[in-house]
């Protein structure tokens, strides 16, 4: 059995703070279809779901054409956005130092998100983490979350089995992507859904800090990184 072990993480609210963004395009999305001006803690609620989804959750009275069509203004306008000299969706602290300690220690490194692949790779590319990552599941070839599509291939592009990834995130969406896939999930505190939120759903442990997260992930791992075993 492999003693390597995967660190799967959710991106909005996990490790880049995009709130702002979010709720900007999507504003100007509803507004560019004459669908009136959405609230921002509604559009929090549906960051880390592939853009349809979310719309349809924000709009459950409209058909999917309509889904549709907002998906694609909330795209235009983020393109948009992502031109302009000002804008930038920042890193959580310590993202960096914690991506560096879990290569150190032998883990690798995967993404499992709802953005598409055009703003994954943008995102990498203006935080300087091209190349870390050894599996970047997006909405483009995959289910939204929670469904565990996202976790499985990432599990079969590195040959591993569920008891040796870890997926961490910020939203009950992750959480339950993770129990789907038998793997271990770890939540975080600083992004779009509660504490409450994310241990219902199935968060072994919430971290407030990414400061011992190597030490968690061990811990959580532990036995299973060797024999395999899930919960």
């Amino acid at each position: 059995m492999s003693h390597l072990r995967l660190a799967v993480f959710d991106v909005d609210g996990t490790l880049v703070d995009s709130q702002h963004n979010i709720v900007s395009a999507m504003t100007e999305a509803w507004s560019n279809l004459n669908l009136g001006i959405p609230r921002p803690e509604q559009v929090r609620r549906i960051i880390g779901l592939s853009l349809v989804d979310a719309c349809a959750v924000l709009l459950p009275w409209a058909n999917p054409t309509v889904h549709r069509a907002v998906a694609d203004a909330y795209k235009e306008a983020f393109r948009a956005m992502r031109l302009l000299p000002d804008t930038m969706e920042p890193l959580f602290p310590g993202v960096k130092e914690a991506l560096d300690r879990l290569e150190g220690e032998g883990w690798l490194l995967g993404i499992a998100t709802g953005k598409s692949r055009r703003g994954v790779d943008s995102l990498l590319e203006a935080h300087d983490l091209q190349g870390r990552f050894v599996t970047i599941q997006t909405a483009d070839d995959n289910p939204s979350k929670p469904n565990p599509a996202m976790l499985r291939r990432a599990a079969a592009d590195c040959g591993l089995e569920p008891g040796e990834i870890v997926m961490i995130g910020d939203t009950a969406y992750d959480m339950a992507m993770a129990s789907a896939a038998r793997t271990a999930a770890v939540g975080v505190s600083w992004g779009y859904h509660s504490l409450d939120e994310l241990q219902r759903a199935g968060a072994q442990v919430v971290l407030d800090t990414f400061d011992n997260l190597t030490e968690v992930l061990d811990a959580i791992t532990g036995d299973k990184a060797n024999t395999g075993d899930t919960e």
